[in-house]
């Protein structure tokens, strides 16, 4: 039964929506453009498997790239190149994974979905088994391979995954978004501790990869069967984005630079808290497992506050987020000790998490209509990833060889609040736009 199509005449002073209310959303036709934001449901089965596929894909991408930590101090304990040197294949792909969300937003409000979920799969796994394969001494193919490869694959993942989320929720979409975040969580504590035993064990690093690569192969097939494309992505009448609109909207822009310029130090502690703990004299068993604590302190941190963002504002609580992270970065000045390092990752887990969690919530809200949601995110982040393709060779640099930690610890709190800076103003403008402080 449908509600364009029931078997029985529906009484005319009976309530439409009352009868369409538990119905799939796609069982009926979109007439108008105003009727898609109708339409959207917060639940149904297609909704809850397509977050689930989310969290799989976000598990997979994000979640494995949290374990660059680990794939940074194997390099450089190895000798395969300098710390800066290094990062670069981590900021690279961290860089495309989020700069990539500009065509696959636009391909996901075309109608291309599964097309470029799955285009995105067959890359990032088959460029995964590359590592494996690559020699630790030869830097160009572990560039090529994790820092290119994996990167654009992660890309035409991540964005669309998270961005049909929109299509499927509505009064609930921050929450969805969280949840589906809290896969890169849960990826970020199984990948660092399973690569680090793998590493340096018997087993070695090239069937560690690949270990993680047949891991990562399973989860995606499974993502790629639950997502599906919501109505806002399959109706023909979907209004366009106008694109030349978003270059002229102040707010949105003010929130893509805050994002740039936090991209550059929030990342910071993901890249080298465990290098940064082995450094200070922390028992290395405990310091392989900082990266997989500060991820685990994450998940609540990417759940949480999307539960309040609809009643304090998504922009309140990710300013609020951002600018204890700025903190808590400078705090590692007096963190020099076992208790120090798990109280810092529990707290910055936490934290980075709910401020990371937030952001596409916050710029999902600035959208007019949903056919153009996936293209605001797909710009964000890619103006944003310019941030974090060089925040990390930045600190390498400031490191060096002799890790003078307080070059790096300074920048990046600096460039944290920078951020949380320019974010505050474009609050500020959009709350004379919509005249409440709830943003």
């Amino acid at each position: 039964m449908s509600c364009t199509a029931a078997e029985e005449p529906i009484d005319e002073k009976t309530d439409s929506s009352s009868v369409c209310k538990d119905l799939d959303v796609e069982e009926s036709p979109v007439s108008s453009v105003d009727d898609v934001p109708s339409r959207i449901m917060d639940g149904g089965v297609r909704a809850c498997c397509t977050l689930v596929g989310g969290m799989l894909t976000a598990f997979c991408t994000f979640g494995y790239t949290y374990a660059f930590g680990v794939f940074q101090d194997y390099y450089t304990i190895s000798h395969a190149a300098s710390s800066s040197r290094i990062s670069w294949v981590g900021s690279t792909q961290l860089c495309l994974l989020v700069a990539m969300g500009l065509p696959a937003g636009r391909l996901l409000d075309m109608g291309y979905f599964r097309q470029t979920v799955f285009a995105g799969s067959c890359i990032y796994v088959f460029s995964l088994f590359m590592v494996s394969l690559a020699h630790p001494d030869k830097y160009y193919q572990i560039f090529l391979s994790q820092g290119v490869g994996m990167g654009i694959g992660a890309g035409l993942l991540y964005v669309p995954a998270m961005a049909v989320q929109a299509h499927h929720w509505r009064t609930k979409r921050a929450l969805a978004m969280g949840v589906v975040i809290t896969g890169s969580s849960v990826g970020g504590i199984v990948f660092p501790i399973m690569l680090n035993k793998l590493f340096f064990s018997s087993v070695g690093f090239a069937w560690g990869v690949r270990a993680s690569a047949f891991l990562v192969f399973g989860f995606l097939v499974a993502a790629n069967l639950l997502m599906t494309p919501g109505v806002a992505v399959v109706a023909s009448k979907a209004p366009k984005p106008n694109i030349k609109s978003l270059f002229l909207d102040i707010p949105y822009l003010l929130t893509i630079l805050g994002g740039s310029s936090s991209f550059l130090g929030v990342f910071f502690p993901y890249f080298y808290l465990q290098l940064f703990a082995v450094v200070k004299g922390v028992d290395t068993n405990i310091a392989f497992y900082t990266l997989a604590i500060m991820n685990a302190a994450s998940i609540p941190g990417r759940v949480v506050p999307n539960v309040f963002a609809s009643r304090f504002g998504a922009y309140n609580l990710g300013i609020t987020a951002g600018t204890i992270c700025g903190v808590l970065i400078l705090a590692l000045f007096g963190v020099a000790s076992v208790a120090g390092t798990i109280i810092f990752a529990i707290l910055y887990g936490f934290f980075s998490g709910a401020y990371l969690s937030i952001l596409s919530p916050i710029l999902a809200s600035l959208a007019r209509h949903e056919g153009e949601i996936g293209v605001r995110l797909g710009m964000a982040f890619f103006f944003s990833s310019l941030g974090a393709l060089v925040g990390q060779p930045i600190d390498g640099s400031l490191l060096g060889n002799t890790f003078p930690w307080y070059k790096a610890i300074i920048f990046s709190a600096v460039t944290t609040f920078s951020g949380m800076i320019f974010t505050v103003i474009g609050r500020q403008l959009l709350v004379r736009r919509k005249g409440t402080q709830v943003l």
